[in-house]
């Protein structure tokens, strides 16, 4: 897909002239943009704008089809709230915008004073296990980036069954595969900012795409993706990636493996059977309220995803990297040390049923597990049953991108672990480090945020701005951040003291790697999660 020059780009006679005269135009709350002109916002020398469209609205016919061309409109378009959010269940991932399926919207934040200043562009993918999340979340305000001289782009895309239905009859319509919409929804959206990032005082030729949770899974997949060729320069991706092996049927339950397209239009069709569409055309006669039902009782959380649609995701991203088929720039990786923390916390397991399980899962490697994960005792089973959920969903991914990317690329490797939590907490939560990268902390529990935690999220901001601006995070009074390799695998710990050391957890991580190879050479169908 690519529709970068469809639409109609306008340059005013006034603006031509003005450029002529006297260099490049100044920035103001007026911009021209794919479609039309968009009046934003300033406050304290930022300039922002809110609820540019950049795609047509996916609905009627257009559901479950790549985003089409955005559609023109006259006059100025007011560019100063958020556009809705994708349709999705009501609170969804704490959610408090409306929703609705005209949702393919974006945003700028940007401090340019000029169009010509060429500043680093980073464009944010939200999480949300594919099901939820929006833009508007104030977590992810972009006013903090753009005061360190970025542009930040924030895209929406369409998410649970509207983003990733596959069906056979989808796959025969478009040719390529089917259940990959919300994937081509950021296409389009990198595609907007290559041919309007300019006008903000962006460079389209110096693109970071950035994402946490479900949206670095995102950025993983891109990274990977031949449609996706071109559009970006840099990689951040915090608590994602998804280097499993294919799931190719229910065996095992759901896991982080990206589904075959089999399976996934298996699953389609008893979407649309518990939908009571005999089609695809009724079910795109269905309204928006009556599709996101039909994900209740068995058929939400994570059922929708990205599959291998043979057109965006072509293969399981190892193969792919394995193979050197994937887009080779720099990238900048890391987790928490307690992702699933956030999920309801540690659960209470005995050491005998901690063993139990890991005999259960892990048939021939479970010795070499076990032998890496404490659990003597109640409360080591119970840490070690977290760290390896943590591993396994998270951390083998990163570790594996980093270790991948630094052999099979030439664009360096970054890796951190984020490990900065309350004394009286064990570890750091999934997305506890994502107020910090955007510098939105905000009164908490215990108050308001105190020194050192600004000045962390200084710094992991400065690091993430430095990256976007040269695919390196290391800049003037930071603590060294090495490059990753085979051969030296260093981490940046956020801690209390941050600074580089060891990745951590490597037995741990080397024993689940083994087991994963294991897996992958016996084509194993139940990919490799937990």
């Amino acid at each position: 897909m690519n529709f970068r020059n469809s639409g109609c780009l306008f340059a005013l006679p006034v603006l031509v002239f003005f450029a002529c005269a006297c260099g490049s135009p100044v920035m103001t709350t007026t911009v021209e943009v794919t479609g039309g002109a968009i009046e934003g916002v300033e406050h304290d020398g930022i300039l922002s704008y809110k609820g540019v469209p950049f795609a047509a609205p996916p609905v009627g016919d257009l559901r479950w089809k790549a985003p089409a061309p955005v559609e023109p409109w006259t006059g100025v378009r007011q560019a100063d709230a958020f556009g809705p959010a994708c349709m999705q269940a009501a609170g969804a991932m704490g959610n408090t915008a409306p929703v609705s399926e005209d949702c393919l919207y974006l945003n700028v934040w940007t401090p340019a004073k000029t169009q010509g200043e060429k500043l680093p562009v980073i464009f944010w993918i939200y999480g949300g296990g594919f099901s939820g999340g929006s833009t508007s979340t104030p977590m992810y305000d972009g006013t903090g980036f753009a005061q360190k001289g970025v542009v930040l782009v924030s895209g929406a895309y369409r998410v649970g069954p509207f983003g990733f239905l596959a069906h056979p009859e989808l796959s025969r319509e478009s040719g390529q595969g089917s259940g990959a919409y919300g994937l081509l929804d950021m296409i389009a959206g990198l595609e907007w900012v290559q041919d309007n990032a300019a006008r903000f005082g962006g460079d389209p030729s110096n693109v970071t795409i950035f994402g946490h949770s479900a949206g670095g899974r995102a950025v993983n997949m891109l990274a990977a993706s031949p449609a996706a060729k071109g559009l970006f320069h840099r990689a951040i991706c915090m608590s994602g990636g998804s280097f499993a092996p294919l799931q190719t049927s229910e065996q095992g339950g759901m896991s982080l493996g990206i589904p075959s397209l089999g399976l996934a239009e298996s699953t389609g069709e008893a979407f649309l059977e518990r939908l009571g569409a005999a089609d695809i055309g009724a079910a795109r006669a269905a309204s928006a309220e009556e599709i996101q039902k039909g994900i209740a009782g068995g058929m939400g959380g994570m059922r929708f995803r990205p599959a291998t649609d043979g057109r965006v995701i072509p293969s399981d991203l190892y193969s792919l990297y394995e193979e050197g088929r994937f887009n080779d720039t720099p990238i900048l990786v890391g987790n928490t040390s307690g992702e699933l923390g956030s999920f309801g916390g540690r659960a209470n397991i005995t050491p005998a049923q901690f063993e139990q399980q890991i005999r259960s899962q892990f048939g021939p490697h479970a010795d070499a597990i076990l032998s890496v994960y404490p659990h003597a005792t109640d409360a080591e089973a119970a840490r070690s049953s977290a760290d390896l959920s943590r591993d396994s969903s998270y951390g083998w991914s990163t570790w594996t991108w980093a270790r991948l990317q630094s052999e099979k690329g030439t664009g360096k490797a970054f890796q951190y672990y984020y490990d900065y939590h309350a004394p009286d907490a064990e570890s750091s939560g999934h997305g506890s480090d994502v107020p910090y990268a955007f510098q939105t902390l905000g009164p908490g529990p215990q108050g308001a945020p105190k020194p050192e935690d600004v000045k962390l999220s200084d710094m992991i901001s400065s690091y993430w701005v430095h990256f976007a601006r040269s695919g390196d995070p290391n800049g003037p009074g930071l603590p060294v951040w090495p490059a990753f390799s085979e051969s030296d695998q260093q981490a940046m710990v956020f801690d209390a003291s941050p600074g580089a050391r060891p990745v951590p957890n490597l037995d741990k991580l080397k024993a689940y790697d083994a087991y994963v190879g294991w897996l992958r050479a016996a084509g194993d169908p139940s990919g490799g999660g937990r």
